[in-house]
């Protein structure tokens, strides 16, 4: 089975209309090797078949599995740690301190990928944060891929996800399962709400709100420069007053919007919603 270019650029502009994710003629070979396996696996004798079955599957089910498995999900714990670090020294002290202690702080991880992210937050929070115990805090995580999100939510982890947590913190949250793998405890897991999320189905985030602290690292890069721009007005809409928002190393808020303010804290940038 073959796809020819101009059938490739008709996959990839619904591809792109759906998730607002962007494949170029480069990334032909890693799309086709997916489109095909999921053609031959419904059954589907060519492409044309299949994309006439993608595109009128009312279910959004074959949507779904090809999206799960067009995603990349390269993740670790503590990944770009001096992010949770200034989380914990600069962004969540300057947050309380125009919130009242009866309001929760809200937390975002999109895309959460395989759960290490938003489990990484809420242990630096527990571990290194002396106000966590005073305050609320609601850690939302959410991806546009439904198989990823399961395994989040079992929280098992190999060696390589695990390779940067200490010892100490390991025996602490974690317990030992077969073959080297450990599961995150009992308590994190079911202190963060996981949930499918496409970021630029504005159905889908409308119920999103009063967000403090959005984690959006090596997203963006992924998008081309219109919905990179409906994706951070969108998050500003959705945050409260004062909110940070935390990108990728290789991301700059400023080519995007000058709706943020970019603040330097230790080894990092971030960008703050003013303070109406």
């Amino acid at each position: 089975m073959a796809i020819s270019d101009e059938e490739y650029t008709k996959f990839c502009d619904f591809f792109y209309r759906k998730t607002g994710i962007s494949f170029q003629l480069s990334k032909k070979y890693y799309v086709e090797r997916r489109i095909i396996d999921r053609a031959i696996k419904t059954g589907s004798c060519d492409f044309r078949e299949y994309f006439t079955f993608l595109r009128f599957d009312m279910s959004g089910e074959e949507m779904q599995v090809l999206v799960n498995s067009m995603t990349v999900n390269e993740t670790y714990f503590f990944r770009e740690d001096y992010q949770f670090n200034a989380l914990v020294a600069n962004i969540l002290p300057a947050i309380i301190k125009t919130k009242r202690r009866s309001m929760p702080i809200r937390i975002w991880s999109v895309p959460c990928s395989s759960g290490e992210e938003p489990y990484s937050i809420a242990i630096t929070i527990l571990e290194k944060w002396d106000q966590a115990d005073n305050w609320d805090i609601e850690i939302h995580a959410s991806d546009i891929d439904s198989k990823i999100l399961a395994e989040a939510r079992a929280g098992i982890f190999g060696a390589r996800s695990l390779a940067r947590v200490p010892p100490a913190i390991l025996l602490k949250y974690f317990t030992p399962r077969s073959e080297g793998s450990y599961q995150i405890c009992e308590g994190l897991r079911g202190s963060i709400d996981f949930s499918l999320v496409n970021i630029i189905d504005t159905k889908q985030t409308k119920n999103i709100t009063g967000i403090d602290v959005i984690f959006c690292r090596n997203l963006l890069i992924y998008f081309d420069d219109i919905t990179r721009r409906e994706t951070v007005e969108m998050f500003y809409q959705n945050m409260a007053p004062g909110g940070f928002v935390c990108l990728g190393h290789s991301e700059s808020m400023s080519r995007m919007t000058s709706l943020f303010i970019p603040r330097k804290f230790g080894d990092t940038i971030v960008y703050q919603k003013p303070q109406e």
